[in-house]
């Protein structure tokens, strides 16, 4: 029981982070922070995959989903990083 708890504490907070620093985009229109917010969105999406890896389908194996959608959030975040910082 602690262990979904955990983890769904784990897929809310990179959703509120997401939340918020697109909310941040949409007044400061600063790139970076697009980048940021779809890359938590990710990651929130990545941690949902594996509370239902883990608690809802047993039948299914999500482990290839679960890396495939982390490891696009952080490419988002990379893209953001390299390609976006040094604009003002």
């Amino acid at each position: 029981m602690l262990q979904f708890i955990v983890n769904i504490f784990g897929t809310v907070v990179p959703a509120l982070c997401a939340v918020l620093l697109l909310r941040a985009y949409s007044r400061v229109r600063k790139r970076l922070l697009l980048w940021a917010g779809l890359c938590f969105a990710g990651l929130s999406m990545s941690n949902a995959l594996v509370v239902a890896d883990l608690f809802v389908v047993h039948d299914i194996d999500l482990y290839r989903w679960r890396l495939a959608s982390a490891a696009v959030a952080m490419l988002f975040l990379m893209y953001g990083l390299i390609f976006e910082s040094d604009q003002p």
